[in-house]
């Protein structure tokens, strides 16, 4: 028995640096994880905001950060503007993957949460065939739309009956959120604003 307490404490000694050494490594700041690179004083990421897709799948704006996209508002049950938007987008980007480069993924955002649900969303996109491989119908689930949509450039005001009095503005965002261009020509292309387009795609 004496010299089984002899062979532990032994152990003991020979094992306690590595233990120590393992809770120092585990609590030093220096090998903490790092925290995400701050976003610039003018990204539109810093607007605090939760979305739910078509497909129900909720995420936060600044998820998309690290590749251009192109951004929108609307609301579901629009017949004027929003198709139009909508159509625009949808030009643009077969006028920049004719050119031959990629075109960005959409990212569309509702200022009608309370009615365009993850149903009305669904529907939207299949009724204008949009592929959610490169479409996102959303709708905000949590923080402050209105300031989103003031930052875009987006001025709404909701009136009687559920129509929304709105602006259209089309926005292509770089990788960190930062609008590089925009346009609020619906209905039609904006060859300056889909050379914009192609000019960033080729940076990536």
């Amino acid at each position: 028995m004496k010299y089984i307490r002899v062979v532990c404490r032994v152990l003991y000694a020979l094992c306690l640096p590595y233990m120590l050494g393992s809770c120092l490594l585990a609590s030093s700041p220096a090998i903490a994880a790092a925290p995400a690179a701050q976003l610039p004083g003018d990204s539109l990421y810093r607007t605090p905001l939760v979305l739910q897709d078509q497909q129900g799948r909720k995420f936060d704006l600044a998820s998309v950060r690290g590749k251009p996209v192109i951004v929108s508002m609307f609301y579901a049950s629009c017949t004027s503007a929003c198709p139009l938007t909508v159509d625009t987008i949808d030009q643009t980007r077969r006028a920049v993957d004719a050119a031959g480069r990629t075109a960005p993924p959409v990212l569309m955002i509702s200022f009608d949460p309370e009615h365009d649900d993850v149903v009305n969303l669904a529907a939207m996109a299949k009724a204008h065939q949009l592929d959610p491989a490169y479409w996102r119908l959303t709708r905000p689930a949590s923080g402050d739309v209105m300031a989103f949509a003031a930052t875009l450039g987006i001025a709404y005001r909701h009136r009687a009956g559920g129509d929304i009095s709105h602006n259209a503005v089309i926005a292509l965002l770089d990788e960190n959120g930062r609008v590089i261009a925009q346009t609020t020509v619906v209905g039609a292309l904006d060859p300056a604003f889909v050379d914009a387009v192609k000019a960033q795609v080729a940076k990536h």
